[in-house]
């Protein structure tokens, strides 16, 4: 079967996930100037059930654009704000006495809720990382001995700051792997702040509505895991992962003493499942290669972990993710 049959054959989940991206960007860009990357990344994580990293420069609206995003869809929001006093307890809850009944009730923490914001997760202390994540990973939390499921839709956004070192605790490798993409928010364009400048100005908040709800963001999973892929995009999805374990392999030798570690097989399903959503959310049910090359840089760059060597000539993922892109045919 070929892709055009498929795009031939039916067009009602492509049409509703073309429409369903542009009702949701639409209303989050009410109050969101620019930022569209960071919206459709947004959506992505959202519609394949995948963690989101952020890392850019305080202002740059990642909290205002999550919480949007959450009003938009009829959503529960939680905000957790990291600090190094932070304890596990104050993330996943905790059981609590209750002197009227003699008994001990379960309190909720605010990672009961469907999208969850965790801002300046590498403020807190590994343990109260560890905890987040490990819910993240089992979509479920046990509280005094009793285990309970997390809301679906489930997703955690996380931000960090890049510029300050001072007083934080960096994410083990192992952990960073559990977000699905890496997303490096940038500043808006002049034009962009300008608008930013006339818009947030006003005294009343803007208003958005709700567009969409946890039902049809669950259904759009359901037909992004449908999309047909192709078997030469697979090779090539394999090939750019196989590419950062074994560069000489591919003709990127000059690679090889930079990179101490590639993509695991985890960095293959989720480039997979971010480029199905990418030809979703572009009202397509075929994935083009187009797709993959477009969310290969959030899905690899906090996956490639570099060397010494590297660091020395100031050589980053993102370079090696680019050069890598740059190298391997396209199909």
């Amino acid at each position: 079967m070929e892709a055009g049959d498929v795009a031939v054959g039916s067009r009602s989940s492509s049409d509703k996930g073309s429409r369903l991206a542009a009702r949701v960007v639409g209303e989050v860009q009410r109050r969101v100037v620019g930022q569209q990357y960071m919206i459709e990344r947004l959506l992505i994580g959202l519609l394949t059930g995948g963690h989101v990293l952020f890392e850019g420069v305080p202002g740059l609206a990642k909290t205002l654009t999550v919480r949007t995003l959450a009003e938009t869809i009829d959503a529960s929001f939680q905000r957790i704000q990291f600090t190094p006093d932070l304890l596990p307890a104050d993330v996943v809850g905790t059981v609590i006495y209750e002197a009227r009944t003699g008994e001990f009730v379960p309190h909720k923490g605010p990672i009961f809720a469907h999208i969850v914001l965790a801002d300046e997760i590498n403020r807190a202390p590994a343990k109260v990382q560890a905890a987040l994540l490990e819910a993240m990973q089992e979509r479920q939390v046990t509280i005094g001995g009793t285990t309970y499921p997390l809301p679906e839709p489930y997703l955690v956004l996380a931000t960090q700051n890049p510029i300050e070192q001072e007083g934080t605790y960096p994410l083990p490798e192992a952990q960073v792997d559990r977000f699905m993409m890496k997303v490096v928010v940038g500043y808006p364009d002049r034009e962009a702040e300008r608008e930013i400048l006339r818009r947030m100005s006003g005294p009343d908040p803007i208003p958005v509505a709700r567009v969409t709800g946890p039902a049809e963001i669950l259904r759009a999973r359901h037909a992004i895991a449908r999309l047909y892929l192709d078997e030469k995009v697979a090779d090539y999805i394999l090939d750019l992962v196989h590419a950062t374990r074994r560069p000489r392999d591919f003709g990127l030798a000059s690679l090889a003493p930079l990179i101490e570690y590639g993509g695991s097989p985890r960095a293959t399903l989720a480039l997979g499942a971010c480029a199905r959503a990418h030809a979703y959310l572009r009202g397509r049910e075929y994935v083009l290669p187009e797709d993959v090359k477009a969310v290969a840089p959030d899905v690899l760059r906090h996956r490639v972990i570099t060397t010494f060597e590297a660091e020395a000539e100031e050589v980053t993922a993102d370079e090696i993710v680019r050069r890598v892109l740059d190298t391997i045919a396209v199909p």
